[in-house]
């Protein structure tokens, strides 16, 4: 572990909410408003760690410890992911098929603390949060089987490494599907539009946001901080893609790598002011995109 990568994990803390007021700041300038301000979300936080927590009678120990395992899940995958070429905090053969199940781990810890409401509302949401993250993971663990294969590397900081960059061993069609994929799934597993609307009250139409209603105070804001972070992981997945294509140095990457972090949230920023949620039976073939790119890229980097 180098100097670089003692600074990635309290970078990726400290900046992942901010990419969430970046996109609020883009919506509200494609509808003409002012918006909120840029921190509004480190506010809010602050806000509900001050405040006291409400549970209902029904609920269990089950209900207190989602939001924890949620949380604990997704720093563990933070730990795993390098940055720009430089390696991540924590790296062994294989962290990347941890990474995925860390973010399902959390997944499960939120839709065990749904369930265990017994509110018929919040049972919804986590049944149409498992069926869609059903098809979700494989199509991640697929692309990141290709950029292993290509790589030769199972370690998430051995593919992105400066020896081992993907962008020497595989070529630009690869590297273009597995950018698209990670996009795709990227909105998927945070809830944005068009799979979800973190900003919605329809019953009819939520799926993240029903399992959570019953959570306040402090449970609350690590439910929102969890979901930066994983925004910030998974953004920070697909900036590593599109940085090892790119012929400069790690010093350059590095930089070049907050700056995509920051486009990313731009871009999904633009996407849900100039798109509308999907209907829910439509939302499988988004995803099927994203597998679709997933199984292309296993296929060019074995013939």
């Amino acid at each position: 572990m180098n100097s670089v990568s003692s600074l990635l994990f309290p970078l990726g803390l400290l900046l992942a909410p901010f990419l969430f007021g970046l996109i609020n700041r883009v919506k509200a300038m494609f509808g003409g408003r002012k918006g909120r301000p840029l921190l509004q979300m480190y506010f809010d936080l602050r806000k509900l760690l001050s405040k006291g927590a409400v549970y209902s009678r029904t609920t269990s120990w089950v209900f207190r410890a989602g939001p924890i395992v949620s949380l604990v899940a997704v720093l563990a995958a933070l730990t795993l992911m390098p940055w720009a070429g430089a390696p991540a905090l924590v790296s062994f053969d294989g962290d990347a098929i941890l990474f995925v199940y860390l973010l399902a781990l959390g997944r499960v810890g939120l839709i065990l603390a749904a369930l265990d409401t017994g509110s018929a509302f919040e049972g919804m949401g986590a049944s149409r949060e498992a069926a869609f993250s059903t098809l979700a993971e494989p199509a991640l663990l697929l692309l990141l089987l290709a950029l292993a294969h290509g790589t030769q590397s199972l370690s998430l900081s051995g593919m992105f490494a400066p020896g081992g960059m993907p962008g020497e061993n595989l070529d630009m069609a690869v590297l273009l599907l597995a950018s698209v994929g990670l996009f795709i799934l990227a909105l998927l597993e945070n809830c944005r539009i068009p799979f979800d609307d973190p900003n919605t009250h329809l019953e009819l139409t939520m799926i993240h946001e029903v399992m959570v209603l019953d959570h306040s105070g402090p449970d609350l804001a690590l439910i929102e901080f969890g979901s930066a972070v994983k925004f910030w992981a998974l953004g920070a997945l697909l900036m590593n893609v599109l940085v090892q294509g790119l012929a400069v140095g790690q010093g350059a990457a590095a930089v070049i790598g907050l700056g995509i972090m920051f486009g990313l949230a731009l871009a999904v920023g633009v996407v849900e002011s100039t798109m509308a949620r999907l209907r829910l039976t439509t939302v499988p073939r988004l995803i099927a995109m994203a597998v679709s790119c997933a199984v292309l890229s296993v296929i060019l980097v074995w013939i």
